[in-house]
Formats: structure tokens, sequence, C-alpha cells
């Protein structure tokens, strides 16, 4: 089967697109068991006479169809469900998975991603390939879909999944933890945290969700994360979703990770420096450019990354530090020193979270911000406006933004974005 993005061999299925999902997960911590019912509502796209759907290190015990007991192979990562009768194009199925096991990180070219224990607890971090490390999934970044989670663990943990917490229910020693994503989001951005935590409001929005005992607040990297969604909202358009989160684990994390609707940090991210300050910013940034906004290939992850660094420098620049132009400029030097061999626009998987990505793509924004002048940030909130979860493309954005000058704007970014030498920075 041809992969749909080749950033991610053996990944996703574009013969169909999931409409919504529903988890049903059941876990316990101590012996890290998962039981999963799943089910999806599928469309189809193409004549199946087959769904096959992404599943890593977990057993199924039954599927159905549309109600009816269905025929399945799962070997491989893949889970391939045999249809009774071919669904024509544009046929809706209703697909039921049960399974269960230990889950664990899936195996990739980036290194283990997804499903991850913690000293007393989970989190999941699935960027970009980890999400069939706990659900059957289509697993491709331009197959949004809503959500439904219904997750139950011992009482004493808090569960945190994506979107907005709709109830609990007791019973027996246990807690049923209930969210609903109704925004359409990619199966990567789909997340579970599971751990003994507290919940510290920072403005009417926005919760801190960390274990009890750790400071959040004034004297941290967190303090200010309130006004950050403030400023965002202004710069960018309207916080694209409900309520925001930023949970801050118990164990120490390499790297924080964005999700739809929140953000994970490590204990370790706590302390009121300017390194972690900027990571708060970049990961709020992507709940705009990554989530709600998402590249429809991996190798647009600079409209990601790109876009989420920038946002660490406009949020230097409103909170009295450096400016944007004082980053770009010292930027723009420390990239001239390194290999110029990285394209923008096609950096290859080896390569799509190579730190250049992420610095490059923010000195196209400033350069670009240069040519629009006052009109880069009405385009910055039209785009974020027009393209509200959904996904989005390098071609696309160049059209955009060629309406707001007569500049030429497409060979500016043509220059940054697909060519390999390192472009003045004006």
């Amino acid at each position: 089967m041809p992969a749909a993005d080749p950033y991610v061999p053996g990944h996703g299925n574009r013969r169909f697109a999931v409409r919504t999902y529903d988890l049903a997960l059941d876990y316990k911590i101590a012996t890290n068991h998962l039981s999963g019912r799943a089910v999806l509502e599928i469309e189809a796209a193409d004549t199946l006479d087959q769904v096959a759907l992404d599943l890593y290190g977990l057993s199924v015990s039954r599927v159905r169809v549309d109600g009816r007991q269905a025929r399945y192979t799962h070997r491989e990562r893949k889970l391939r469900i045999a249809l009774a009768t071919k669904a024509k194009a544009g046929t809706r199925l209703r697909l039921e998975v049960e399974y269960a096991g230990k889950p664990r990180p899936m195996p990739s070219v980036f290194g283990p991603v997804g499903w991850e224990e913690l000293t007393d607890g989970v989190l999941v971090a699935a960027q970009p390939c980890g999400a069939p490390s706990w659900f059957p999934c289509n697993d491709r970044p331009d197959d949004k879909a809503g959500y439904r989670f219904a997750v139950t663990v011992a009482d004493g943990y808090r569960v945190v999944a994506n979107g907005v917490l709709e109830g609990r229910a007791k019973r027996a020693g246990r807690t049923t933890w209930q969210f609903r994503q109704d925004e359409p989001m990619a199966p990567y951005l789909a997340v579970l945290h599971i751990g003994r935590y507290v919940g510290t409001q920072a403005g009417a929005r926005v919760e801190l969700v960390h274990p009890r005992g750790i400071a959040v607040g004034a004297g941290t990297a967190f303090a200010r994360q309130a006004d950050m969604v403030e400023v965002f909202d202004e710069l960018f358009g309207p916080y694209p979703f409900e309520r925001y989160t930023a949970v801050i684990a118990a164990d120490v994390l390499e790297i924080p990770l964005e999700a739809q609707t929140l953000s994970t940090f490590g204990v370790n991210h706590v302390a009121p420096d300017w390194e972690n300050e900027r990571l708060v910013a970049h990961e709020l940034a992507h709940q705009w450019f990554g989530n709600s906004l998402t590249a429809a290939t991996w190798a647009d992850i600079w409209l990601h990354e790109g876009f989420a660094c920038y946002s660490e420098w406009l949020w230097s620049e409103a909170s009295g530090r450096r400016s944007a132009a004082e980053w770009a400029a010292e930027h723009h030097r420390r990239l001239a020193l390194l290999p110029q061999d990285l394209v923008l626009g096609a950096p290859g998987r080896e390569l799509m979270f190579d730190d250049r990505v992420y610095k490059r793509g923010a000195l196209t924004l400033h350069a670009l911000r240069g040519v629009l002048g006052e009109a880069f940030f009405p385009m910055l909130r039209d785009w974020t406006t027009a393209n509200r979860w959904s996904t989005v493309t390098t071609p696309a954005f160049v059209a955009h933004a060629r309406r707001y000058t007569d500049a030429d704007v497409a060979g500016l970014i043509n220059a940054w974005v697909y060519g390999a030498a390192l472009p003045p920075l004006g």
C-alpha cells in the first residue's frame, strides 16, 4: 500500500477519511495494562473492500463493521478489516475495534514516539507518528476528525486529554474521565496524561496542571502564560479553541511538546529563565500554527515550527525584551555559519526537526514582515481565520500573502523555502 506521506512510511491511508473517534479506555497504572474500545466513523474516498488502520503493539480481540462482526488481520502495524460488501466512495461506515495489551512507544526514524510510562503515570507524545501506540487510527496529519475520550483510572489520579472535560464518574475505587474535542484534530495531536496532578487557574481560559508541591505561578516560566494568550490573540487572531492547558509532568523531559488544546512540559521547564519561557510561548503558538492550521504534509513542517519559533521572538518583543529584529539578525548570523544544504520546504524526514527548520522558518516570516510592513499581522490574522481547524500548504500561504502587497512575495518565499542557500535578511 503506498505511503500516505513519505516522511512517515507505512502510516496512513488515503482511501478513506475518519470523521469521528470515540475512545473508551481502561488503564491499570501498576501493570501498564490498557483495555480499549475504539469506534470510528469513516467515509470512503474510493471503492473499498477493506479498511487498513494503524495500530501498534496491542492485541485486537473483536472488530465490527456497522454492528456486524468482521474478519481482520493485524500484523506489521496494520489492522486490516475486510468488508462484507464493497463500499463506494462517499459511503459511511462505523468501525468498532476492541483491543488490549501493554502499550509502549512506537519505533520510528525519529526514535520511540507515542505512549510513555512516567515514574507514576503516563504521557503520550505522538508527534509525528505515535498515535497508533494507543488507539487504531488513520495516521496522517491531514485526516482531521472529532474525538471523544472516556478514560478510567484508579482514584487519586487525574486524566487530561484534548478538548473540554465533560464529566467524571466514580465507581468501585476508579474514576472515568470524559473529554470532548469537537474541533477537527489530526491523530498525532491526540494526547493523554495520567498522573497525581492538581490544577491551577491562570486566567479564564488557561489551566496549569502540575504535581502538588510544584509551584507554577509567579517566579516561574509559566507566570505570564495567560498574558501570552492575550498577546497571541491580538497578533494571530482569536484563540482557536475553548480552553488551553499546560501540563507539567513530575518527570524531567528532554523537550516540551504541543497537542491540540494543551502542551506538555517537564518539571525541568518550570525555572524562570528565558530558555524555558520561550518554550512556553513556542508551544502555545502551536495552537494556531500546527493544531488549528495543520500542514497537509510533513514536508511543510515549517508552517508549524517556523511560525512557533517566530512567536518566541514576538513574545520577547511584546514582553519588553529583545525585538524580533534583533533575534532575526542573531540567528541569521548563526545560520550563515552552518552548512547550506537544508531546503526548508522539503527537509526530508531525517532533518524535519532540525533546528535550522525552526530558525530559517522564523527568518522567512521576518523577511516577509519586512516586505508587508503594517499589513503583516492583518495577513496572519486573516490566514488563521480563513483556515481555522483545517489543513494548509506553502503554495496556499504564498497565494494568501500575495494579496497584501504588490511586492514579489512568491519570489521571496521561494528563495527562503525552496532554495538551499541562505538569502540575505534584507
